[in-house]
């Protein structure tokens, strides 16, 4: 297997530190506002990721954190007169709601600093302890002058990196790139017992000390968005080098961005997308299956026309599917076996879904040749447990949809075809497909 490493820009065969288990932690989101595309994306990517070594047999700790205290958080619970845990509530269980829709396996643990602020403590006096810190008036600082090899992840020269998304600038400091460990309290803000003074954590000393607790150092992959290899990764390896003086992580692997109609999706842009907004007019796994048909370092467009491809493309596998499930004979196992074969290769290249996902179409279109088979349904279950997109479809029947096929039946037997049909497109724009047959009329 071969996976494409930040740190050396090239693919590397994937030895892991033990033996048939993987070690992943995978930076979430900040849990202040709803879910956006981007989160989804890279939500989905790494669960692809994880399920896929699950298919190879590997055991899997997947460590997936929450932020829960941040400069955005206490600014908008202060703006909306609640605390910093009543707003961080209820946005963690509206990223659980809609990673259960788009089909993500729950994390082995899913850490919030707000619990981890001991160990956060432990972690910087150790990193104090090397010399590599200074005091100002506002907190602790981490001088990356001192790290020799600061900048090997994003390959930026210390002397022309620029701040930063999170790091304000501070005159006072050293460096325009250093950046914060402890911060110092402030009026309003939530604050922890320290040895330098009551204060809270910087962002990126979060992620170092919840992975250090979790899967120990080194540990094998480090996941994230792209946008997040500088300043947050960078200073991740830094700091937790210095500490342990060991290396930090074996791999790191980066999700692309999300571009919406052709524009990099920004709230500055207006073209700001969250996942609720979508899920109203797509089904999340048609969102899902979009993100999958793009290599995941790749940049993904998201548009009405991408999505509308994806849901045909998806509707396409699933009457595959339902058809093998109900086929009597059963397909040339030799057909079966090149198929798995070319699908482990596409995906032990660097996970590449969208040709795992042109193996699986070239499969239906030979299989439907030969007339399907049972053993077809079996296959395409199995390669499932990788991609997670073929979760059935529960028919809900709601008394309103009861009363509309009611008047649907009583206008066919009038013979008043008009009212029928009206009703019909009706109940498909709620998402129910009414069959009329011989034997009478279906649902789906």
């Amino acid at each position: 297997m071969k996976i494409y490493n930040t740190l050396s820009n090239k693919k590397e065969e994937f030895k892991p530190i033990k033996k048939n288990q993987v070690n992943m932690y995978v930076c979430g989101p900040t849990i202040y506002d709803y879910g956006h595309l981007g989160h989804g994306r890279s939500a989905i990517n790494f669960d692809i990721i994880r399920r896929y070594f699950l298919y190879r047999n590997y055991k899997v700790d997947f460590i997936f954190n929450y932020t829960d205290i941040e400069d955005k958080i206490i600014n908008k619970a202060n703006k909306k007169k609640i605390t910093v845990q009543e707003l961080t509530k209820k946005f963690e269980k509206i990223y659980d709601e809609d990673y259960k829709k788009l089909n993500i396996l729950s994390p082995t643990k899913k850490p919030k600093p707000t619990k981890h602020i001991k160990e956060i403590i432990e972690l910087i006096k150790k990193i104090e302890k090397k010399g590599y810190t200074y005091k100002l008036d506002d907190g602790i600082y981490y001088d990356i002058l001192k790290f020799k090899n600061y900048g090997k992840l994003s390959n930026q020269k210390i002397e022309k990196l620029k701040t930063g998304a999170r790091i304000k600038i501070n005159e006072k400091k050293k460096n325009p790139g250093d950046f914060i460990l402890w911060k110092l309290a402030k009026l309003n803000e939530p604050s922890w017992q320290s040895p330098w003074g009551k204060g809270r954590p910087g962002w990126h000393i979060e992620c170092s000390a919840m992975s250090l607790k979790y899967l120990k150092q080194p540990f094998d992959i480090h996941g994230g968005g792209q946008d997040l290899i500088f300043p947050h990764h960078e200073n991740e390896i830094a700091q937790s080098e210095v500490a342990l003086t060991k290396p930090f992580v074996n791999y790191w692997l980066h999700n692309g961005l999300v571009k919406i109609n052709k524009e990099k999706m920004s709230k500055s842009l207006s073209n700001f997308i969250t996942l609720r907004e979508m899920f109203k007019k797509y089904d999340p796994l048609i969102f899902r299956y979009a993100i999958i048909s793009t290599h995941y370092r790749n940049p993904i467009e998201i548009s009405d026309k991408n999505l509308k491809q994806a849901e045909k493309s998806l509707q396409r596998i699933k009457n595959f599917v339902k058809e093998s499930k109900q086929a009597e004979k059963y397909l040339d196992e030799k057909l079966i076996q090149n198929t798995k074969k070319e699908f482990i290769k596409a995906m032990d290249d660097d996970f590449d879904t969208p040709k795992a996902l042109a193996i699986i179409f070239d499969f239906i279109r030979k299989a439907n040749k030969l007339g399907n088979g049972k053993n077809a349904y079996k296959l395409l279950q199995e390669l499932d447990k990788v991609f997670g997109i073929l979760k059935e479809d529960k028919l809900k029947i709601t008394k309103e949809i009861k009363e509309l096929i009611k008047k649907r039946e009583k206008a066919r037997k009038e013979k008043d075809y008009k009212t029928a049909d009206n009703i019909r497109k009706e109940l498909k724009q709620r998402g129910i497909l009414v069959e009329d047959t011989k034997s009478g009329f279906r649902l789906k």
